[in-house]
């Protein structure tokens, strides 16, 4: 099994990163403020203004180390990539995949399942975390979330087509994020969450899952790109300049799981506050640059808390779960799988 490695989020506008023998330096103001070897590193993301030497940026395209940049806020901007590598038979399989409904559809079928799976086992570790807490009416709409996503599963399984399966995606998203704002027991309307948005997100809760949502993505696209498959042809998401599809299907299976699952205890634990926020003439929410570091801080925390992983029967991190599910994918798409076996958290 592959070790889990470390990831450094560079937050600190106006810093500088270099490399230093087999170690990445951090600097700031010309002082060094961190260093880490680079064989113990799986990327290195820079939010907002972030300088890097041309001697670090070709030694992480050469290992494959993943450099990426992004917005303060955690918009994708641009990632340094050296020559592509892994199995160009792979790839070859998983486009011809692609292109055909009949060979996608399961793989699709596993995903949404997975994912709406998983977002049953939020609502159901909320009704175990806060049952005294719950009103009886809190208790009802849970319950009925709870029954709800378990018949879409059962549905998804048997969708005819992609479009279907879309669509029972959509269903579940929205009866899952109808009571997503029971699952935040702080008082007060800063953390109220009134439904999905993204771009701009419009409230605190929002921000925070953005926020979340990108890093792992970033996660899920080094993940797949470590296997020899390419993060931009998926099989639920469609092609579109520039998007990430395969990289974004994974993540549907993992966001309730690692995201959404930490945005909630974030705020519940109050790690995160009002404060954090700061709000645009326009609207936007947007995560200020101290509590950007608290969540990444707890991302971290996250992803080395060991589970059972329910397929391989093995313990292994949560920091690992995208790369096994990458591997998994690859491993069906060579015909060593019968079938894609999406992760379902338990």
């Amino acid at each position: 099994m592959r070790r889990h490695l470390n990831t450094i989020y560079v937050t600190t506008e106006d810093a500088w990163l270099r490399k230093d023998g087999a170690n990445v330096v951090v600097e700031v103001e010309g002082q060094e403020r961190g260093r880490a070897p680079m064989h113990l590193l799986d990327g290195i993301m820079c939010f907002g203004r972030i300088g890097a030497s041309p001697a670090l940026m070709g030694a992480c395209a050469e290992s494959g180390l993943a450099l990426s940049w992004l917005s303060p806020q955690g918009r994708f901007l641009a990632r340094v990539e050296g020559p592509r590598s892994g199995n160009v038979l792979l790839r070859r399989t998983q486009y011809r995949t692609a292109d055909s409904t009949e060979r996608a559809l399961p793989i699709v079928r596993n995903m949404v399942a997975a994912k709406a799976a998983n977002q049953r086992t939020v609502i159901r570790r909320a009704l175990r975390d806060h049952g005294p807490g719950l009103n009886a009416q809190e208790r009802t709409r849970l319950d009925e979330a709870e029954r709800r996503l378990t018949i879409i599963v059962r549905h998804i399984t048997q969708a005819p087509d992609v479009d279907t399966a879309r669509g029972m995606e959509g269903e579940a998203a929205q009866v899952y994020f109808g009571i997503f704002n029971l699952l935040i027991r702080v008082e007060g309307d800063a953390f109220t969450f009134g439904g999905r948005s993204r771009r701009p997100p419009l409230d605190r809760v929002n921000a925070l899952l953005s926020f979340l949502y990108a890093v792992l993505g970033h996660d899920c696209r080094s993940a797949l790109e470590s296997v020899g498959l390419d993060p931009q042809v998926g099989f639920l998401h469609a092609d579109r300049p520039g998007r990430n599809s395969l990289a974004l299907d994974m993540m549907e299976e993992l966001r309730p799981v690692l995201a959404d699952r930490l945005a909630v205890s974030l705020i519940n634990r109050r790690q995160v506050a009002a404060g954090d926020f700061t709000v645009s003439d326009g609207g936007a929410v947007l995560l200020n640059d101290d509590a950007r570091k608290t969540v990444l801080v707890a991302w971290q925390d996250r992803k080395k808390k060991e589970l059972r992983h329910p397929f391989l029967n093995e313990s292994l991190t949560f920091g690992l779960v995208a790369h096994v599910q990458a591997l998994l994918l690859s491993r069906h798409l060579r015909g060593e799988l019968d079938g894609y076996p999406a992760f379902v958290w338990k």
